[in-house]
Order: C-alpha cells, then sequence, then structure tokens
C-alpha cells in the first residue's frame, strides 16, 4: 500500500527547508537575521563600528573618483585610530553595505590599516556582490532591508555619509529621523562628507525655512571635505561606552514605558 506521505513530513521543523523557505517560515527567517548576526559579533568580540555610506557606482578612475580614494584613506585613518585604543574588544570597527564604490573603498581602506571590517551586503538580482576587502567571518548576507538596517543602527556610533543616491539618501535621513526623535539613548554623530555635493542635492536651510524641521535640527550632522578634519570631528564627538556586553547596542527609547 502506498503512503501518502512525504519525505518532508517525517523530517523534524527546524531541518525541513521547505517550510523554512515558505510564508508561514517567514518569521523564523526574519529571526535568524537577527540571532546569526549576533552571535557572530558576539564571537568576533565586536563592540560598535563606524557606518561609510555611499554609492556602489563611484569607482576610483570615474568622476568623482577622489571621493573613492578619501573613503579608502579615512577608514585607513580611523582603523589605525581604532587599534590603538586601549579596549579588549574591537571598538569603532569600519562597516559597510559590503558592496562597491564607496562600500568597498571603506572595506579596503581598513585593510590597508591591518583592521577588520564589517560588509551587511544585501541580496539583490542585479547588482550588490560583496567586496573582497571584507574580513571573511564578518561579512554578511541579508534579505530583508530591514533587518539589515537594524545592524547599521544598533551598533553604530557614527555614520560617514559620503555622496550617493537613493539608497544613501535613505539610509542618511533614516538616521537623522531616529536621532532628531530621540529614538537612541546616546547620540550618533553623523558626518556628510563631500559638502559642495550635499548642499547641491540637499537643501536642508529649506525645510528650516518652511517649517518641516527646527534649526537646531541641522545640529544633527556636520560637513567635512578631507579625511583628517572627517577623523577630528570623529575623535571629538564620540565618548567611549561602558563595554557591558559585545556587542554594545544602541537602546531605543519607547516614552512612557521604559527602554527596550
Amino acid at each position: 500500500m502506498q503512503s501518502n506521505i512525504s519525505s518532508s513530513d517525517n523530517l523534524l521543523a527546524y531541518e525541513n527547508e521547505a517550510f523554512l523557505s515558505s510564508e508561514e517560515g517567514r518569521p523564523l527567517r526574519i529571526m535568524a537575521e537577527y540571532l546569526e548576526p549576533l552571535q557572530r559579533f558576539r564571537r568576533a568580540n565586536v563592540h560598535d563600528t563606524i557606518v561609510f555610506f555611499g554609492s556602489a557606482r563611484l569607482s576610483p578612475d570615474g568622476p568623482l573618483g577622489r571621493y573613492y580614494q578619501q573613503a579608502r584613506e579615512l577608514a585607513r585613518l580611523l582603523t589605525q585610530w581604532s587599534k590603538g585604543l586601549p579596549s579588549p574588544a574591537h571598538r569603532y570597527v569600519v562597516c559597510s553595505g559590503g558592496g562597491g564604490g564607496i562600500m568597498e573603498a571603506a572595506n579596503r581602506g581598513a585593510a590597508d590599516a591591518g583592521g577588520r571590517s564589517i560588509g551587511l551586503n544585501i541580496s539583490l538580482p542585479r547588482e550588490q556582490r560583496p567586496n573582497h576587502f571584507v574580513t571573511r567571518d564578518l561579512s554578511f548576507e541579508f534579505h530583508y532591508f530591514f533587518m539589515r538596517k537594524l545592524w547599521f543602527a544598533h551598533l553604530a556610533r557614527a555614520l560617514i555619509v559620503f555622496p550617493g543616491g537613493f539608497g544613501t539618501l535613505d539610509e542618511l535621513t533614516e538616521i537623522l529621523t531616529l536621532a532628531q526623535t530621540r529614538k537612541f539613548e546616546r547620540p550618533i554623530p553623523v558626518i556628510l562628507y563631500g559638502s559642495s555635493y550635499w548642499t547641491e542635492v540637499l537643501n536642508f536651510d529649506a525645510l528650516v525655512r518652511h517649517g518641516m524641521v527646527d534649526k537646531q535640527d541641522l545640529k544633527l550632522f556636520h560637513y567635512a571635505d578631507e579625511p583628517a578634519s572627517a577623523l577630528a570631528l570623529l575623535q571629538a564627538e564620540l565618548k567611549a561606552a561602558a563595554e557591558e556586553r559585545t556587542p554594545f547596542f544602541a537602546h531605543s527609547r519607547t516614552y512612557g514605558s521604559g527602554v527596550e
């Protein structure tokens, strides 16, 4: 007599790939993109990060190639400085989206200084492949944009934003919104690198003039045009956090009910 039980029916649920890939398995996939990176960051003793954002389309020999070179140099200087800090954990680790352009430049600069760096890659159909300069055990692949964003935000001690397009603007405005609404207990300094580019594509003064943001909100970010000056800004803004655990999460505020 032929059995109606399929081969997958005898599998343990967490070994059933068909189930894990199904609609019903989505909550488990989301949790996996939280718990698996958490485990790897703990194993690598990564405490916090400095996030580099910018266009994947920039190349060293392209029209805006100077920004590639400057991102590489800034990441090198930052990594060199962080390696000299008296800490048992890896502090201020360079973190990028893991792809090409500015992301590659940041990871490459960290490698130039003999340091480790993180790549939070996202699976896309036609682009976004991990660059070769990301530290191998700190190269992550995400399916869900929002889980990738969580890891960018919650380990970040500062954000350096080089010229970019929609994706860069998305990440920038999200962090500025979180800072403006005081959703983080600790401040996250934001540096817009390349003042001529940013003042051309974003008119922050117009937002103030139209009453869309407060003038005080413009203090949430700074401009920089040289790697050395950007590093000096970071060093002035950053204050050592207590190393209670690894990684150190930026707690979010839930008003009226404490911290989550």
